[in-house]
């Protein structure tokens, strides 16, 4: 797996120009079946990806934190949410909630996550491969290729699939 994220962002980058157009190809004509395609690559994918190997997005960004996510991971730690704020967040220039750093405070050294039943909706829903209208965030996709192995094997398969 480390030289598979090693290798990643260099992969994401030589196909960036490609995918780009691409999307921006779906985004104008996405086909009827698209959302089912990409339910059933993302679970064909995450079927051979063991995630817990991997972390590398746990390691590298940080999700956005809903008012929601605060409230009830707060409640989980049994904290006043301004206090869970002000202990593990910070205000992002798009004035989002987001970790003060990275890797996640919640991340372990076995890759697990001290917060998995109640972590934030964006960790939940990551790399949002399987994501309804998926041509509508394909500016998402596009930096998450460089972040999650199994996002960058997705698009791979969805191409193939899907020749214009």
């Amino acid at each position: 797996m480390d030289e598979i994220l090693k290798q990643l962002p260099q992969h994401a980058k030589d196909t960036h120009k490609e995918n780009k157009k691409y999307f921006d190809g779906l985004k104008k004509r996405p086909p009827k079946h698209l959302d089912a395609l990409m339910q059933e690559l993302h679970d064909a994918e995450f079927e051979r990806t063991d995630c817990l190997k991997c972390a590398n997005c746990c390691k590298t960004t940080g999700p956005l934190f809903t008012d929601k996510d605060v409230e009830r991971i707060a409640k989980h730690f049994r904290m006043k949410e301004q206090k869970f704020i002000e202990t593990y967040l910070r205000i992002d220039e798009d004035n989002d909630y987001v970790l003060q750093s990275v890797p996640c405070s919640f991340l372990g050294s076995d890759n697990y996550c001290s917060i998995y039943e109640v972590r934030p909706k964006a960790c939940r829903e990551f790399p949002h491969t399987d994501r309804k209208k998926f041509q509508q965030i394909s500016n998402l996709t596009l930096k998450n290729v460089a972040i999650c192995p199994a996002a960058f094997n997705i698009v791979e398969a969805m191409k193939k699939r899907l020749k214009d």
